[in-house]
């Protein structure tokens, strides 16, 4: 039987929590001091552990056929690579800053300027559909230190806190695009793998779908369900079963956690009382 293979940041900000997702999904891996290739002992996968930059290349050439990156790097060297999921940490964005006493305020302020950034090909696809022509530098790492040393007027790189730049006396100006941690595929997976793909995803979008939602139990007046079920904007109908005591009912329901407290103040001024939250491990619907 075939192994899907799946590409991995070798170290860094997407490998542990790519590690975690894997292991919420019951997928067991074994990963050894150093290794650069692991198979799960309970699931079809083999695991390469690669440098970041190179996934998208491995990816293009069928090497493995799916990967955890960053929708960065897509925008930057992953054209034809299918999005499969989005599995929503590692969250940044790649913006164009300038040093705190600068002049450029805009980016209409960049025309014949000079910016350093290791995507060069996001940037220069920014400033083509702003018409604006600058000087691109190309550096790989500590971009943040070109204006400080006179090569560039202005630098676009990641930033996540904002804490590189504060440190280095920069100030964003513009966000070019936004990104998260990304389940891509290679655009030449075969049909087989791509089975064993869909089944990964069932099992990442229960754990995902498990993170929004929490399970919502209250006891409530049976004379008030249809006020208090008319609230609740959880899955579908809530469930409603009765007590001992004839006069009350208990009510359960699924519910996104931002939604919940939208209404719980509603739900006391109706009767509900001994509100319950409850985590959820997996969800699938």
């Amino acid at each position: 039987m075939k192994k899907i293979r799946l590409a991995l940041q070798k170290s860094g900000r997407l490998h542990d929590e790519s590690l975690q997702i894997l292991k919420n999904c019951g997928i067991e891996i074994q990963n050894g001091q150093n290794q650069l290739k692991v198979s799960s002992s309970n699931f079809p996968l083999e695991v390469f552990f690669l440098r970041n930059s190179d996934i998208p290349g491995y990816l293009h050439d069928n090497v493995v056929d799916i990967a955890v990156i960053g929708e960065n790097l897509l925008h930057e060297k992953g054209e034809g690579i299918v999005v499969n999921e989005q599995l929503g940490f590692s969250k940044c964005r790649v913006s164009i800053a300038v040093p705190n006493q600068s002049d450029i305020e805009n980016v209409s302020d960049l025309q014949s300027k000079s910016i350093a950034t290791s995507y060069p090909n996001t940037l220069k696809k920014f400033l083509e559909e702003h018409q604006i022509e600058a000087k691109i530098h190309v550096i790989n790492g500590s971009v943040e230190i070109a204006p400080n040393i006179g090569l560039a007027d202005a630098v676009c790189d990641i930033v996540s806190s904002g804490s590189t730049l504060f440190n280095n006396n920069l100030k964003e100006i513009k966000t070019i695009l936004k990104s998260e941690a990304v389940l891509c595929s290679s655009p030449s997976i075969d049909v087989e793998r791509t089975a064993l793909l869909n089944q990964l995803l069932f099992r990442i979008r229960g754990v995902l779908s498990a993170k929004r939602f929490k399970y919502l139990l209250m006891n409530a007046p049976a004379d008030k369900v249809n006020q208090i079920t008319a609230l609740l904007p959880g899955m579908k109908s809530p469930t409603v079963m009765p007590l001992a005591d004839k006069s009350w009912v208990s009510i359960h329901t699924v519910i996104e956690t931002d939604e919940f407290w939208n209404v719980i103040d509603l739900l006391k001024e109706n009767g509900a009382q001994g509100i319950l939250i409850c985590p959820i491990d997996k969800m699938f619907v």
